[in-house]
C-alpha cells in the first residue's frame, strides 16, 4: 500500500487527537473527523476511518490499564454488550446518508451538535469531580448500563468518536463511579465499540485503511506525549484551549454541513 500524499498532515492530526485523548479522556474523533473532511474525504468515510484509528489508540490504552491492574472485565462487558448492539443502529443511520443528496450535510450538522455537546459534558464531568460524586446510585444498575453503553454505541458508529465523552459522565451520574474508574472502564468499552463499528463500516466499504492506520499510530504517540508533559500545564489554560478548539471545529463543521444541504 502506498502512503497518501497528505500523510504528514494525517500524522499531525493523529498526534493532536492522541494528546486530547490522553490528557482529557475523550475520543480523538472530535478532531479526526473534521480534519478529514477538510482534507476532502467524504463525511461518511471520515467517520468510518476515524473508527479504525480509535481501535488502535484505545487498545493501547486498555493494554496499559490491564498491565497496571485497572482492567475490570465484568463492568466492561456489561457496558460493552449494549454498546455493540446499538453500534449497528449507528452504522445503519450513517449509511442512510448515501441514499439522500443532503445526507452528508445532515451527518455533519449532527456531528457539529455533538461537538457542542462535548463542551457541556466535559464541563459536567469537571463539576462532578469537584463534587466528589461517589455515593451509591439509586437507579437500577442494569438499566443504567444499558442506557450508558447503548448511547455510546450509537455515537461511536454514527459519528466516529469513541463514546467516552458521554460514557464517563453517565457512569458517574447513574452508576456513582469515581472519575478514574469511569475513564478506565469506558476505555475498555471503546475498544469493543470501535472494533464493532470498524467491522461494519469495512463491510460497507467506507474505510480508508492506510489513512486510518496513520491516524491511529499518530494517536498512540500523542497519548504518550500528553501523559508526560501536558499535566504540567494549568487546568484553566487547558480548559479554555479545549473549549475554543471545539467551538471552532463546530462552526467549521456546521458550515460544511450547510454547504451540502
Amino acid at each position: 500500500m502506498v502512503l497518501p500524499e497528505n500523510w504528514l498532515i494525517l500524522v499531525i492530526g493523529g498526534l493532536i487527537s492522541g494528546i486530547m485523548a490522553g490528557f482529557l479522556g475523550i475520543g480523538g474523533g472530535t478532531v479526526l473527523v473534521p480534519m478529514q473532511v477538510a482534507l476532502g474525504y467524504s463525511p461518511l468515510q471520515a467517520v468510518a476511518t476515524s473508527s479504525l484509528a480509535i481501535v488502535i489508540t484505545s487498545i493501547s490504552g486498555t493494554v496499559q490499564n490491564w498491565r497496571m491492574g485497572y482492567f475490570r472485565f465484568k463492568p466492561i462487558i456489561m457496558l460493552g454488550i449494549p454498546a455493540i448492539l446499538t453500534s449497528k443502529v449507528g452504522v445503519e443511520l450513517a449509511e442512510l446518508t448515501k441514499q439522500y443528496k443532503q445526507g452528508s450535510g445532515f451527518l455533519l450538522i449532527g456531528f457539529g451538535v455533538l461537538l457542542l455537546l462535548n463542551i457541556y459534558l466535559v464541563d459536567l464531568r469537571q463539576k462532578l469531580v469537584k463534587q466528589e460524586v461517589t455515593t451509591t446510585s439509586r437507579s437500577n444498575p442494569v438499566v443504567s448500563r444499558v442506557i450508558t453503553g447503548g448511547a455510546a454505541g450509537i455515537l461511536s458508529s454514527l459519528f466516529g468518536v469513541g463514546g467516552g465523552v458521554i460514557m464517563v459522565p453517565l457512569q458517574m451520574l447513574l452508576l456513582a463511579e469515581p472519575i478514574k474508574v469511569a475513564i478506565q472502564t469506558s476505555l475498555g468499552v471503546i475498544v469493543m465499540t470501535a472494533i464493532a463499528s470498524t467491522i461494519q463500516h469495512a463491510a460497507n466499504g467506507n474505510i480508508a485503511w492506510m489513512e486510518g492506520a496513520i491516524l491511529g499510530l499518530g494517536g498512540l504517540v500523542g497519548a504518550q506525549i500528553s501523559t508526560r508533559f501536558l499535566p504540567k500545564l494549568p487546568d484553566a489554560v487547558v480548559s479554555i484551549a479545549f473549549r475554543s478548539l471545539l467551538a471552532i471545529l463546530s462552526i467549521y463543521i456546521f458550515w460544511q454541513g450547510w454547504q451540502r444541504l
